[in-house]
């Protein structure tokens, strides 16, 4: 059983770990064999997700059931928050890395192959470019062809985007707010608005993907621009998602009662995880549509 001794928490022996790196296992092999085109691929992952999403679904549920049973002290208070900052920490430098190389590409790798004159003749070294051999980007001194696409722009739907993320930010601290008065209305309302920014945030991006396919022709294929938008912007609404499912379980959790104004870090790292997405899309906003 967990013990506690002083200021240091032992907690039970688990299987939950082991468990999961056979759900991860299953879950990358089968993602190896489809990208393959092997049969057996799409099995392996869906067995792997079932996998990984009950351990999930187990572990941090015992994990609840231990807080709210008043089992964790201090130290196990502490080494959530340190986990949690350096879990942040890994995604702030998984986005570095892809902004890293967008930054890269346009200001080194374009106009390095715009000085190469002898195999890309012609070449014009401007961004939005899908490199010598992709199709051209349509700008205001060129005309659309059948071998072009038009890059996204940022007053639109990014805008949009832009102002409901912000506005989440603000809904989701004010749900703070309210917990740290005991104002259970409150907390349930602003982590309620949050959700639905969220998933206007989200309805709102798949309706620009689409767009982007079917009327600019700005697709995957359209070489280096294409890869790096839909990089950036694909894996960020991935941690949109995941945000969304998060905040949904700490409203859930919300609900039911947990959660006090001097113990409430599920909510709290829910919270930081959201700001951080925030911040990301800033940064999307400006360096992946505006410049």
């Amino acid at each position: 059983m967990s013990t506690a001794h002083g200021n240091y928490y032992l907690p039970n022996p688990s299987p939950w770990p082991i468990i999961i790196s056979f759900g991860l296992f299953f879950l990358a092999l089968g993602a190896v064999l489809t990208i393959n085109s092997l049969g057996a691929g799409p099995w392996l992952m869906l067995v792997g997700t079932a996998i990984v999403a009950y351990i999930i679904a187990r572990w941090f549920g015992q994990v609840i059931g231990e807080s709210e049973g008043g089992i964790y002290n201090k130290q196990v208070d502490r080494s959530f928050r340190w986990g949690m900052a350096w879990f942040i920490f890994s995604e702030v430098m998984f986005f570095a890395a892809f902004f890293g190389a967008l930054f890269y590409v346009r200001q080194f790798s374009v106009p390095w192959i715009g000085e190469t004159e002898l195999l890309w003749p012609g070449f014009d070294a401007a961004w939005p470019t899908a490199g010598p051999k992709g199709p051209m980007a349509i700008t205001p001194d060129t005309v659309a062809g059948a071998n072009q696409f038009s890059p996204m722009g940022a007053w639109g739907i990014p805008a949009i985007n832009t102002l409901i993320l912000l506005s989440s930010g603000a809904t989701v601290t004010w749900a703070h707010w309210g917990l740290l008065k005991d104002n259970r209305a409150q907390l349930i309302t602003g982590l309620f608005l949050t959700i639905a920014l969220g998933i206007i945030f989200l309805a709102l991006q798949i309706y620009e993907y689409i767009h982007a396919y079917t009327e600019l022709g700005l697709t995957l294929k359209a070489g280096v621009y294409g890869a790096t938008f839909f990089m950036l912007t694909g894996f960020h609404g991935f941690h949109v998602t995941l945000g969304v499912i998060m905040l949904t379980v700490i409203l859930g959790r919300s609900l039911k009662g947990h959660f006090r104004s001097d113990h409430h870090f599920g909510f709290e790292a829910v919270a930081w995880y959201w700001h951080f997405v925030d911040v990301v899309w800033l940064f999307l906003f400006i360096f992946v549509y505006w410049l």
